[in-house]
């Protein structure tokens, strides 16, 4: 059976299809390309509404996604509630994510990376991780994180995905 991965943008505007979600696509395109492991994607969109957000991410973890990567909600705006959504389910933060896709966002020039909100979290056996809602920061994020993930999912018990070595190098403690 394919290890299931579920993808979440998080958007009023693309959820009413007032534009193309383009997030999305771009976190399932980047990890397409990090692993070697044969994935199933299971791509969602929701409101910014943290009840909706929290009942999806329940919903994910329970069809057995070891991995939600969220995309949008994470910004300092009124409407921006993806973390609130998330320490509404989760019961382990990760903080060490979002530090480090602030720093890389920091170091590609992002100056705004300061406002993100960024993290990671434990979902039952489920990693969570939060992208940024514009498609250009997410590759730069998940550069920046990817390699613990693998990882992550194995002590969570999940299933062990591989990494491309081409594209990118997976952390695992030698044995």
């Amino acid at each position: 059976m394919r290890p299931k991965i579920g993808i979440v943008t998080i958007s009023d505007r693309a959820s009413q299809g007032v534009y193309q979600d383009q997030s999305g696509p771009a976190i399932e395109s980047a990890l397409r390309d990090y692993l070697a492991t044969d994935c199933a994607f299971d791509c969602r969109l929701v409101a910014d509404e943290r009840e909706r957000i929290a009942a999806l991410l329940r919903e994910l973890a329970a069809a057995g996604c070891c991995l939600v990567c969220t995309t949008g909600g994470t910004g300092p705006a009124v409407r921006d509630v993806t973390p609130e959504a998330i320490a509404d389910v989760c019961t382990k933060e990760l903080p060490g994510f979002g530090e480090q896709m602030r720093a890389a966002s920091l170091r590609a020039g992002v100056p705004t990376a300061i406002l993100s909100r960024q993290t990671a979290a434990i979902l039952d056996r489920t990693l969570v991780v939060t992208l940024p809602g514009k498609p250009a920061s997410i590759r730069v994020c998940l550069d920046a994180v990817f390699p613990a993930i693998p990882y992550c999912i194995d002590l969570l018990g999940g299933p062990r995905l591989e990494g491309n070595p081409a594209v990118v190098q997976v952390f695992r403690p030698k044995a």
